[in-house]
């Protein structure tokens, strides 16, 4: 999951990003508000964690103008005020959960599983697909109740994918996922990560869309 995360604060920001890639999550980070808004015109991800106080554009602006291009990407606030009037503010422009600062780690991941659950319309936050099991919050892969070790890019790989069966995914989204831009990935291509998932959990469980990217069927 490629997540955006706005927040200026250097301290909270680093330990933040430290905490969600540990948590398997592609992470990019901002801390300006207007800088936030032009990356969120242009490129994809698919969790915003953002602050209500930036400099340059706030963080309310930011989420309204997210949600007036009809962008739907799930959006956790984090605030500094514990009031009602500024919880109900960013309830109001779009968000879809917020955590009040100071937070512990913990929580921020159990919140955004819910999320991640709420948007894939999964009930559970396991990821089941026939004798692979993925669960997000041990970062923990198994097959046939093995548990199979995953790279922190493999991970990154096979969680969206199987998040998305049944649809195609591009190459240059799952560049992004294990790249990103400021990555300290592996340095491998996004071929030999394939090939890696293949030969560890199943050499069909991935299919090749030529000139496009990659796939995982969806199960009947």
């Amino acid at each position: 999951m490629r997540l955006l995360l706005v927040e200026d604060d250097e301290l909270l920001g680093d330990g933040l990003k430290v905490g969600l890639k540990q948590a398997g999550y592609a992470v990019e980070w901002l801390k300006d508000g207007t800088l936030a808004n032009h990356a969120l015109k242009t490129e994809h991800f698919d969790l915003i964690i953002l602050d209500i106080g930036l400099p340059g554009m706030s963080g309310i602006a930011v989420l309204t103008a997210l949600r007036k291009r009809g962008n739907s990407t799930p959006v956790l606030i984090l605030t500094a005020y514990d009031s009602v009037n500024n919880r109900v503010d960013g309830l109001d422009a779009g968000a879809d959960d917020y955590l009040v600062k100071p937070f512990d780690l913990d929580e921020l991941l159990a919140r955004l599983r819910a999320l991640v659950r709420r948007s894939t319309g999964r009930a559970s936050n396991l990821i089941e697909y026939n004798d692979i099991i993925l669960d997000p919050q041990r970062h923990r892969v198994t097959k046939n109740d093995q548990e199979i070790n995953l790279s922190q890019s493999e991970y990154q790989i096979l969680y969206y994918l199987l998040s998305h069966t049944g649809k195609v995914v591009t190459r240059q989204k799952l560049e992004e996922i294990i790249h990103g831009w400021d990555s300290d990935s592996e340095g491998n291509s996004l071929e030999v990560f394939i090939h890696h998932l293949r030969k560890k959990l199943d050499r069909d469980l991935v299919r090749t869309i030529r000139g496009v990217g990659y796939m995982v069927d969806k199960l009947s």
